[in-house]
């Protein structure tokens, strides 16, 4: 089981270990055995008892509701019997295990286990104290509000004033299990911990020099929290508390200096930062500024991006694999939202990513931490500061000169305006700094100047952008892939920045990114097509000239050619990440250039959009394949589809109606019938996208297809998924707008459901929200059979819709809702008032909707009378009173 020979390679091993698993999990005794080892079995090494625990925790975590109940009786009681094993290694395993049971909902069929850890702190065997506690520190990590709520009787009354006696023991690692587990109870402000909140900080204090590093580190990972939940007890101490977290800044040992840091990112945050750390700010500067060195360590590990050239070596699978793909989520705009879309987002304009070392390290807190002070301080921050970045800027040493053009970056937005007397002096010197022979240099000074973007292109083009732009475009093409990442980021900020003053160097910027092609490997080409998008929307119509067309149209065929050579199972890795991640790129980058360029490239999209359908094709024919025939056939991996299917949406959306004569070319609706029904639901959220993106598109192509899709649509609106039941909900909404009066025979099919979700507590934003549009888009086109409905759903219709902007969407769903009111104006009469402070939500409606406000508003009025209209206009908010007034004159 724990050795197959690995002829087939890595992933071929992994996938007959794992069949072996599940073959035997089948054995009701497996599970007997594998905690057999883990606790009995001393004969064999603790590295094979501990997997045989981690294995049996995997059981748990997928099967533990099959397991006999003596089974689970079993394990439970050999878990408490060897949570004070002599190993460690074994220990932790055993904690493991019971925090993964406690987690499957156990902890309420398990009684005596948090009375039973309890009991063995107080053990004089160090062994079982210890283990005990790494087990409670475990299942105070994975329960927290479980363990806060009446469900279990509140047993944190009992568990917190015990873990306070622990933080005098003679053992550090039982201190620091003390805090950890008390620690994780300030965030939620927890009442067992704000009763013994004095003794909880008297506590801390007393430990905060103590010898041992993981101890330290938990002390002010205290301190940060508490500065958000109780800065009331804290304020008191806040000189000495200060003078501490700049000793803990410079500890020795980077985990502490790192928690300690956080604290001034949490401190700039209260509003009491500028009175409390005004006169330490002398004394804080240096201390951030030195942590934005590299250190030892850092440069070690950025070996690879501190060698010069490597930009003809393959990305690693790490470098190119994504967090993770999301499958698309349709959602309402919001004002300053810039799409529709839901997303993580990932600034460019953030702290520069040191993504080949630790998610988040020192030099990074340090920075952040800078620049959040600078944006609280503004050019106060300049006095302590100026003269060390005097000194840095023009060091000799690579890395000191390094960290302050870092730092010279990371107070670029709070101290603008007192750094413009020295940027005609700085901006030049970064300029040269681009060149310099460090790749970390050059890659760190492409983000600073991208940080100043706004005030070059405040000054005469020739002084100073087109130095930077021509610079920046040499780095574009830099030897060095983290510096190609970083000028390409920074060149997409001056984008935005300079817009139509890039015009007259069109022709050369497009002919630099058009040659990155030909040297970027796929981490970089994502970024690349961020810029070309962004350039697209910057210059607009500009870029429509012959020879700007073909530039741009060229890059769109560059997507790499084996997505349309091998079936899915063949794709290599990095491909799968690479197509992963370009979903959402290059659909934002088609649907820039597309309006810029409008039909001009649209010959170059038809590979893109064949791959993709040939993608879908082949994994829906082998998952057929699959299920006749399992034994020979595997389970084809989906996320190909569901990438492909985003990818459709981001054509269809970006080419609007130009897409129409690709989808008459192919079999993508009876492709999207079969993904529709599909069993797994991130692939049915992706097709509900695309119908809904189809049907605005090209809908001449998906009516035919309407009595197929309908019914499905309905049988998907279930809120319990709900990503899946939003995007079928948005897709019956943009349906319906195309049918018109046609939509009646399906109005049934749906309606009951949508005004069941609109009435939902708890129900997502989102979904409340595309659900109030769709029911409104219903009442549209079929008032008659959506109006008797109208009071069962009015108001948390009106307070879904009325944070969203106007939009066409917001539009046709308000003319639906006032075509209902028209029909049954009784069932809008209890819940008037939200009917008015919906409307009061619009900006600009159009004249005839406006009317139709108005006509609705002055028929109630005029109904009730003027005495009743003005009591029940008194019970408006002022706000909503005096915009009533001036737009609709009641």
């Amino acid at each position: 089981l724990l050795a197959i020979p690995d002829p087939l390679g890595l992933n071929a091993t992994k996938k007959l270990q794992a069949c072996r698993l599940e073959q035997l999990n089948h054995y009701p005794d497996f599970n007997n055995y594998l905690i057999f080892v883990l606790t009995k079995l001393k004969s064999e090494d603790e590295p094979t008892r501990s997997l045989s625990g981690l294995i049996l925790k995997n059981n748990v975590k997928a099967h533990y509701q099959n397991f006999p109940n003596g089974v689970s009786d079993f394990i439970k009681s050999e878990c408490l019997q060897n949570i004070g094993d002599t190993s460690p290694l074994i220990r932790a395993t055993v904690g493991i295990l019971i925090t993964t049971i406690a987690s499957k909902g156990e902890l309420q069929n398990w009684p005596e286990l948090l009375p039973k850890l309890c009991l063995l702190l107080d053990s004089e065997d160090y062994n079982t104290c210890e283990g005990a506690f790494g087990a409670l520190q475990k299942i105070c990590e994975d329960s927290t509000e479980v363990l806060d709520s009446d469900m279990l009787d509140r047993p944190l009354n009992v568990m917190i004033p015990k873990f306070l006696q622990f933080f005098k023991h003679s053992s550090p690692k039982i201190r620091s299990h003390a805090i950890a587990c008390v620690n994780q109870f300030i965030i939620s402000r927890t009442q067992a911990l704000m009763l013994h909140i004095d003794g909880f900080i008297e506590n801390l204090f007393a430990l905060a020099t103590d010898e041992e590093p993981e101890v330290r580190k938990n002390v002010c990972r205290a301190l940060v929290m508490l500065l958000e939940v109780r800065m009331d007890r804290l304020l008191p101490h806040m000189h000495n508390i200060i003078e501490y977290m700049l000793q803990r800044t410079q500890d020795q040992d980077e985990n502490v200096a790192l928690e300690a840091c956080e604290f001034w990112l949490t401190l700039a945050e209260q509003p009491v930062c500028k009175d409390v750390l005004c006169n330490h700010l002398s004394k804080l500067t240096p201390v951030l500024v030195n942590g934005m060195k590299y250190s030892e360590i850092d440069i070690i590990l950025l070996k690879g991006d501190v060698e010069e050239d490597d930009e003809a070596i393959p990305d690693n699978e790490q470098d190119i694999r994504p967090r993770f793909h999301r499958s698309r989520t349709v959602a309402q705009q919001y004002e300053g939202d810039r799409d529709g879309i839901e997303e993580d987002d990932d600034e460019d304009d953030d702290l520069e990513d040191d993504d080949t070392i630790s998610d988040w390290n020192l030099r990074k807190c340090s920075a952040a931490a800078l620049d959040v002070l600078a944006n609280v301080f503004r050019d106060d921050l300049l006095l302590p500061i100026l003269p060390l970045l005097k000194e840095l800027l023009f060091h000799p040493e690579w890395v000191i000169k390094e960290s302050g053009i870092l730092v010279l970056g990371a107070i670029a937005e709070g101290c603008m305006q007192g750094m413009i007397a020295y940027l005609p002096e700085l901006i030049p010197h970064l300029v040269q700094c681009l060149s310099d022979k460090k790749a970390l240099v050059r890659s760190i000074t492409c983000w600073t100047l991208s940080r100043y973007a706004h005030w070059v292109v405040s000054q005469p083009p020739d002084t100073y952008l087109k130095p930077l732009m021509t610079e920046l475009l040499k780095r574009i093409l830099d030897s060095n892939k983290r510096v190609q990442e970083a000028a390409c980021s920074a060149f997409a900020t001056l984008e935005e920045e300079a817009c139509t003053e890039l015009v007259p160097y069109l022709a050369y910027i497009l002919d630099t990114l058009v040659f990155a092609f030909s040297k970027y490997q796929h981490k970089n080409l994502l970024i690349l097509y961020d810029a070309i998008g962004t350039l697209a929307d910057s210059v607009g119509h500009h870029l429509n000239k012959p020879y700007n067309i073909i530039s741009s149209s060229y890059v769109l065929s560059l997507v790499p050619s084996p997505f349309s050579q091998s079936p899915p199972t063949l794709f290599p890795l990095p491909h799968l990440y690479f197509f992963l991640a370009l979903s959402s790129s290059l659909s934002q980058c088609l649907s820039s250039v597309a309006t810029a360029l409008q039909s001009g490239f649209l010959p170059y999209c038809e590979p893109v959009y064949q791959r993709c359908v040939n993608l879908v094709q082949k994994t829906l024919a082998q998952t057929m394949l699959h299920q006749s025939q399992p034994d020979q056939y595997e389970v084809p991996d989906k996320d190909f589809m569901i990438v492909a299917l985003d990818l459709l949406s981001g054509l269809a959306e970006g080419l609007g109606d130009n897409i129409e004569q690709l989808v008459a070319r192919s079999n993508i609706l009876t492709l999207m019938y079969q993904c529709m029904q599909d069993k797994m639901p991130e692939v049915r959220q992706s097709s509900f996208a695309l119908l809904g993106d189809l049907t605005k598109a090209c809908f001449l192509h998906v009516k035919p297809c309407i009595a197929d899709f309908m019914p499905i649509l309905g049988t998907n609106l279930n809120p319990e998924l709900i990503s899946v039941c939003n995007n079928a909900t948005w897709a019956i909404g943009e349906i319906s707008i195309q049918m018109g009066a046609e939509m009646q025979p399906y109005v049934a099919m749906v309606l009951h459901q949508l005004v069941e979700i609109i009435n939902r507590p708890n129900t997502p934003k989102t979904l409340l929200e595309n659900t109030a549009i769709t029911i409104g888009r219903l009442g549209y086109v079929c008032p008659q059979d959506v109006a008797p409905m109208l009071q069962q759903f009015i108001r948390p219709w009106c307070t879904s819709l009325r944070n969203i902007r106007d939009n066409e969407e917001k539009d046709s769903a308000f003319r639906g809702i006032c075509t209902m009111i028209s029909v049954n104006p009784g069932g809008v009469v209890q819940d008037f008032i939200f009917f008015c402070d919906a409307v009061a939500s619009w900006v600009n409606p159009k004249d005839d909707l406006r009317d139709m406000f108005g006509k609705i508003l002055h028929g109630f009025k005029n109904q009730v009378g003027e005495e009743n209209w003005g009591r029940f206009s008194d019970q408006f908010p002022l706000p909503l009173k005096e915009r009533l007034a001036a737009f609709y004159g009641v």
